[in-house]
């Protein structure tokens, strides 16, 4: 028989082939005999080497605190924080503060000079004297009529004149208690008195006795409580919903080595920074030695009260898609895939969201076996 080049070649293709496709069915068969899928289901098959690298546990509940940390900034309670700024312009005549000074709403600070007050003086005393003029002629007229030789008329319009500049006293008068001046022991000319707005410690002292201050100077001093401070955290909005009003947290500074102070939550903010995507939160803390400086950084842990909660190794959770799944099994050597949402980590753990109950069973090593199972 002759067998020509073109019979050849067709045949060394044929017998290609054939040697490819029994390849291929040798691959499929070695892929399969470990594990088998039914519907959603990986069975592994018996005798796999597989059943020996899966290791599989129940999972329990036990009790997690949920923590979580930031950074945060010092700062001062407003409503104890006062910057001092004369009302007028004038000159300082006489300087009582100095740095770390305790004061009270009552200490006076500097007194200064000014035209601006005494012409407060001025209107003051004219509308005193005004007001006893008036409630004179008023007393005489109510008089007069007890008498039966006033009339009616004059003393209404002697009332309605005394009501007029009673109203116009009292306005002098609360412009001259406005800077804590006594009514009682007021002069005319005499300097103004500035006193501490609040309870504190003088922390800034820019008074120089004899400068001149104009009416729109800055703050000369700086009066502050310290005793107790705000923490100002920046907390994810992701993680705002762990923070609670009055919730416990701890505080360690870098300027205070193994100092640990605690705070509770006073305020959470109802604004989220666009920039940012955080959630300011304020943590008062007891400060009455002093030891945190307005300005300082800190990190705050927030810390939760303990609930049982679902844990399980890190190592469980598989990924596919941004989300995490781990496999329950369902019966011996089977299992399927489940989505669980992790809610924080504790060490080699993850804290269970949803997804998962105690008492059931997972792949707790060797789950990346299966991943190509579809």
């Amino acid at each position: 028989m002759v067998i020509t080049k073109t019979t050849a070649f067709y045949s060394a293709g044929i017998l290609c082939i054939l040697l490819s496709a029994a390849c291929n069915n040798k691959t499929a068969t070695t892929a399969t005999t470990d594990y088998t899928m039914h519907h959603d289901t990986i069975v592994i098959s018996a005798g796999s080497p597989l059943a020996d690298k899966i290791k599989a546990a129940t999972v329990q509940e036990t009790s997690y605190q949920q923590q979580l940390f930031t950074a945060g900034t010092v700062r001062a309670i407003p409503t104890q924080y006062a910057e001092i700024a004369p009302p007028f312009k004038g000159r300082v005549t006489r300087a009582y503060l100095s740095l770390g000074m305790s004061t009270t709403p009552e200490t006076p600070l500097f007194e200064i000079s000014s035209p601006d007050f005494i012409a407060a003086q001025k209107i003051f005393f004219q509308e005193k004297s005004q007001l006893e003029q008036a409630q004179r002629n008023y007393q005489r007229q109510q008089d007069l009529v007890a008498h039966g030789v006033g009339t009616q008329k004059d003393l209404e319009e002697a009332q309605t004149a005394y009501d007029v500049e009673k109203k116009e006293y009292e306005n002098a008068l609360a412009g001259i208690r406005i800077f804590k001046a006594d009514p009682t022991k007021l002069s005319l000319g005499q300097p103004l008195v500035v006193r501490a707005p609040i309870s504190g410690q003088v922390i800034e002292n820019k008074v120089i006795l004899g400068q001149f201050i104009k009416d729109d100077a800055t703050s000369v001093a700086t009066v502050a409580n310290l005793s107790r401070i705000w923490i100002v955290g920046q907390v994810k909005e992701k993680d705002i919903r762990h923070i609670h009003i009055a919730g416990n947290c701890s505080i360690e500074a870098a300027a205070l080595p193994g100092k640990l102070l605690k705070g509770s939550v006073y305020h959470i903010n109802d604004i989220v920074d666009e920039s940012t995507r955080s959630v300011e939160v304020l943590i008062e803390v007891d400060n009455h030695d002093r030891a945190l400086k307005p300005g300082m950084y800190v990190t705050v842990n927030f810390t939760n009260a303990a609930v049982p909660s679902v844990l399980i190794p890190s190592r469980a959770v598989m990924q596919a898609n941004d989300a995490g799944f781990v496999f329950v099994q369902t019966a011996p050597g089977a299992y399927v895939r489940r989505k669980v949402v992790t809610t924080g980590a504790s060490g080699e753990q993850v804290v269970i969201a949803s997804g998962l109950d105690a008492g059931e069973k997972i792949i707790t090593e060797g789950g990346f076996y299966l991943l190509e199972a579809k």
